[in-house]
């Protein structure tokens, strides 16, 4: 969102409704609203949790491998240097946090596999 921010936080209104963000601005001037790059607003049901330490990890490294994928994109698309630095960090974070979270799988995993004795 950082980078969001430092892309419109000096636009007029006419430069957003130049760059297709006219509705955006209309409803939140310059204010963050979590939406998808096709305008749909954040809802909770993106969040999956199955209650299984596994699954969940899972999922969570989906999440930042969607999330590294769509900084690689714009990134693609963008000749802004500084947004780009800016980006190559957020896209190196889903990295790390996607290493950890396989981490954490195999520390379940050996867990689960470990003979009990209580």
């Amino acid at each position: 969102m950082l980078s969001i921010c430092k892309l419109t936080k000096d636009a007029t209104p006419d430069q957003l409704k130049a760059a297709g963000l006219g509705d955006h601005y209309a409803n939140h001037e310059h204010a963050l609203f979590y939406h998808d790059a096709a305008g749909n607003p954040w809802t909770a049901t993106y969040i999956a949790a199955k209650g299984d330490p596994i699954a969940d990890l899972y999922e969570d490294i989906a999440a930042e491998e969607k999330a590294r994928a769509t900084y690689q994109w714009i990134i693609n698309m963008s000749d802004d240097p500084d947004l780009n630095d800016s980006l190559r960090f957020l896209r190196e974070r889903e990295i790390i946090h996607s290493q950890r979270f396989r981490e954490a799988v195999e520390i379940i995993k050996e867990d689960q596999n470990r003979k009990k004795i209580f």
